[in-house]
């Protein structure tokens, strides 16, 4: 039972980081380039967690969002193209800083792809606008991914101290 009940703990506490982040935006030159801070947070959890506690994750954050109505069904949609993509690149190619670095890009690129199919607008403004994103995606997720790992490890390290006494 204790595995479940951290299972269980690490989801909602991924889900509440994604959804935090993901209401945060920083301010873009242009409008309609501004950064949503979740994007590199959810290649580093990808990358650290594995893809079924992220999809997970991202799936509670975004019932969280329709809940709350930060978010519309358009949101969601743009966010699960992104988070399949993100994990498909780092389960294919693996979690090296490069893959990890490319991941989020690839993933919004795709996903304004996906958009601009969907609602039949011209794809290339849509990927202009994201590309400040896809920049700040791509310098973050390391730094972010490498941060994790080490909060991963030392609460493992703790648990397992704790348990042994």
């Amino acid at each position: 039972m204790p595995n479940r009940t951290r299972w269980i703990t690490e989801i909602g506490l991924l889900a509440a980081l994604i959804t935090v982040t993901g209401a945060v935006k920083l301010p873009g030159l242009i409008p309609g380039t501004e950064f949503q801070l979740s994007a590199p947070l959810a290649v580093a959890i990808c990358a650290v967690f594995g893809f079924v506690k992220y999809i997970t994750a991202g799936i509670l954050s975004s019932v969280i969002g329709l809940v709350l109505g930060t978010q519309n069904f358009l949101n969601v949609f743009i966010a699960m193209v992104f988070r399949v993509v993100v994990g498909l690149v780092l389960s294919v190619f693996g979690t090296s800083w490069p893959v990890i670095a490319i991941a989020g890009p690839v993933g919004s690129a795709v996903a304004r792809l996906a958009m601009g199919g969907l609602l039949g607008k011209a794809v290339i403004p849509l990927l202009a606008a994201a590309v400040p994103g896809m920049v700040y995606t791509a310098v973050a997720a390391w730094p972010l991914t490498l941060m994790l790992k080490k909060v991963k490890t030392q609460t493992e390290k703790v648990l397992t101290h704790a348990l042994q006494r």
